[in-house]
């Protein structure tokens, strides 16, 4: 027992966090590199993951299945089989990644159910840990793949449409080699019916700097902003020469896509003004490398455009204004931009009651917690959006995330695991 462990209240059973800590030391060694932690949607790094929480869940007794799309679900049975509680998150990350977005989620669940299996306890109801695949949009152009696989919602024509960023293979073709059932898949079979889950838990490290700010260890996230994207925008102008084209004459594509980026961040400005939650992002910006150089007007700048809010409304007329605005720009500048496809996500509110439960055991751990908006996509908006009781616990990080620097404290990952403990024990429900 930690020293920390023993300045709260007692539990019938601790979460298992050596476990934790020993299998994020072994993600690391196994997935990680010189930059970071690589764990690519259906690629071998998170073949890898996957195989170390089956490993050591299969070591619990727990029950093991895999559904379609290769999700896994390690079931610790309970007294009902009715109203069962999942946890998890997903074990995939971005190119050199950090080791704690989405493994944290997987590890607080396992170390619960362990610290229940070795307690000899049996749970109220069944605990399912939930190991999701392909929830980072990074290797596909497409948002929560595993999880929308797992409610039927995964549109076939995605299969074959969806490409992978590094090698432009289908998600078909990536799936079919990890061993993914294809025609489940395109029958839109679901294997999750949400009438039967009491409840979705989604641990996750906090990737912005909030409660690094407000010194708290974690916090219940009231909702998950949804998105409208933009991934592939390309601005065109004429390539010409540095010193003989007066500005009267250029077309100049770098002037035109940078003030594109300016009248987007005073567009968040006023309807930031007004009200509005939202974020507007231009993460990608560049001159194509085959045709550009020192001395040439630039001809071509490509860019992406990422608007984020809590706002249904926001989120369908922002595509709208964005169009606007590219063609006012375009007319006065005398090039073309093309906004390209549109993709996104949809806003999702976590449970209240839920969320009042969770608030409330960590109220038991001496804790008065925050309730925090959360700005990045999480498959728990997909559990939410199907009528699942859901619920997300921030864990403090520092540095951020999608970063190798990730900075998760063990303190921080135990609280949330024993808040988690005391939900799957609550008094009065424990049979031993």
């Amino acid at each position: 027992m930690t020293a920390l462990q023993s300045e709260l209240p007692s539990l019938p059973a601790e979460p298992d966090i050596a476990l934790a800590e020993r299998l994020f030391d072994e993600l690391s060694a196994r997935t990680g590199g010189t930059e970071g932690i690589t764990r690519a949607s259906y690629g071998l790094g998170e073949a890898i993951a996957h195989d170390i929480v089956a490993r050591e869940a299969g070591g619990l007794g727990l029950t093991l299945r895999r559904d379609p799309a290769l999700n896994l679900y390690a079931t610790l049975r309970g007294r009902t089989r009715e109203h069962a509680i999942m946890i998890g998150s997903h074990l995939d990350s971005v190119p050199n990644g950090g080791n704690y977005d989405g493994a944290a989620g997987v590890l607080a669940g396992l170390a619960v159910i362990a610290g229940i299996v070795r307690a000899g306890i049996v749970p109220p109801r069944d605990i399912v840990l939930t190991v999701i695949r392909a929830e980072e949009s990074a290797w596909f152009n497409a948002s929560y793949i595993g999880s929308r696989a797992a409610f039927g919602a995964l549109a076939a024509a995605e299969l074959d449409q969806v490409r992978r960023s590094d090698d432009d293979r289908s998600l078909a073709v990536h799936m079919r080699e990890a061993g993914a059932d294809l025609d489940a898949l395109r029958a839109g079979a679901s294997v999750l019916t949400p009438a039967e889950i009491g409840a979705f838990i989604e641990p996750h490290i906090e990737q912005g700097p909030v409660l690094l700010a407000q010194g708290a260890p974690v916090a219940i996230v009231t909702g998950i902003r949804g998105s409208a994207r933009f991934r592939h925008v390309v601005c065109r102008g004429e390539y010409a020469h540095s010193g003989a084209t007066p500005r009267a004459l250029r077309r100049d594509a770098a002037l035109a896509a940078a003030e594109l980026t300016l009248r987007l961040d005073e567009l968040w400005r006023d309807l930031e003004a007004e009200g509005e939650d939202l974020t507007i992002t231009v993460g990608q910006f560049a001159t194509d490398p085959a045709e550009h150089a020192f001395s040439k007007v630039a001809g071509r700048v490509d860019l992406s455009i990422d608007l984020r809010s809590r706002s249904p409304a926001l989120l369908a007329r922002a595509p709208d204004l964005m169009r606007d605005l590219a063609a006012q720009i375009a007319r006065r500048r005398g090039v073309s931009i093309e906004l390209g496809p549109l993709s996104g996500t949809e806003p999702a509110l976590m449970d209240d009651r839920l969320a009042m439960r969770l608030t409330g055991l960590a109220e038991a751990e001496g804790l008065a917690i925050p309730r925090m908006a959360c700005g990045a996509g999480h498959d728990a908006a997909i559990f939410a959006n199907h009528g699942v009781p859901t619920a997300m616990i921030f864990i403090r990080n520092a540095h951020g995330s999608h970063n190798p620097l990730e900075s998760m404290e063990i303190r921080d990952f135990a609280v949330a695991a024993r808040i988690l403990m005391r939900f799957c024990l609550e008094p009065g429900n424990i049979s031993a």
